[in-house]
């Protein structure tokens, strides 16, 4: 029993081994493997210090947020689809990282993202799609449905756990948390349904106030893009980039995420529920928003 455990164990940790050692490119901003030891049992990777610790340390503490202007979290969101450009579609093969979260962003000196954490990435040949597993492992909240519910990944996947960090860096609020509002929504609820109601601007934290309204409006709308329902409606990471590099990228206007819920909903019965996270408590802000403020069309998928 043992010795099965110590080869499992060996068997996940060459995995990160491989797929850091195959996204070792400054494009892709994963956390530089150092180095890695194998004696005995003893089982150890190095990884560069990175002092800025972790994004999910920096965001959802009160105290530490106020630090972090608007240009800042929008370098780092523009930073990890980089990355993920880069595992996707840019390294010899295709890494899906099945893990992405504000956990797992690391912040060098500077503030720029490191993808960390390929424990569960998964390496496809260029022309492979999809895959799937019955043993389904992640962080409640940013995995895609098609991946709770049947098992089936993909860069799809990947990029829907990248819309929930863009909505929480927008938002100051941790998926999976308590219920915002007297309705007790969650994140994705919330944000789809401000939109709907024409008054997005209630998602961005009162720190982002001074922040520009046009461009975070457009993170907002990125981020209900990548959580859509519908896999196929997601963009891929090279539209995602485009969307944030240019403003002449015409937005598709997003549909109904997925896990939404009205009050009388429930979670899938497939969803531990008791895997939920605490976020901090609600607040509560009235502004109205017109689409007119930025550019949506109602856009086929490509």
């Amino acid at each position: 029993m043992a010795s099965s455990r110590l080869l499992f164990s060996l068997c996940l940790l060459f995995v990160k081994v491989l797929a850091l050692a195959k996204a070792q490119q400054p494009a892709a901003q994963p956390v530089i493997l150092l180095g890695f030891c194998f004696e005995k049992e003893e089982r150890i990777l190095v990884y560069e210090f990175l002092p800025n610790s972790s994004l999910n340390n920096l965001i959802f503490d009160p105290v530490k947020r106020v630090l972090l202007d608007w240009e800042t979290l929008y370098e780092i969101i523009d930073g990890i689809a980089r990355g993920l450009l880069y595992l996707h579609e840019d390294s010899r093969l295709r890494i899906i990282h099945r893990d992405l979260k504000a956990a797992n962003i690391l912040l060098d000196e500077n503030m720029n993202p490191k993808i960390s954490d390929f424990g569960m990435a998964r390496m496809f040949v260029m022309d492979q799609a999809q895959d799937s597993t019955s043993r389904v492992v992640g962080t409640f909240g940013y995995m895609a449905p098609e991946y709770v519910i049947r098992g089936h990944f993909s860069v799809k996947s990947d990029v829907y756990s990248f819309g929930v960090l863009v909505l929480e860096i927008v938002s100051g609020r941790k998926i999976g948390g308590r219920g915002i509002g007297d309705e007790g929504e969650d994140l994705l609820t919330y944000s789809w349904r401000k939109w709907n109601d024409g008054t997005p601007l209630d998602i961005i934290d009162p720190t982002l106030n001074d922040g520009p309204r046009n461009e975070i409006m457009r993170c907002i709308i990125i981020g209900l893009l990548c959580v859509q329902e519908k896999e196929a409606l997601r963009p891929t990471m090279a539209q995602v980039s485009m969307m944030l590099s240019s403003y002449s990228v015409t937005l598709a206007a997003p549909s109904k995420p997925a896990f939404f819920m009205h009050r009388e909903d429930s979670f899938p019965s497939s969803v531990n529920t008791s895997r939920l996270i605490e976020s901090d408590e609600s607040r509560t802000r009235s502004s109205r928003w017109s689409n007119n403020e930025v550019t949506i069309s109602e856009l086929d998928p490509r």
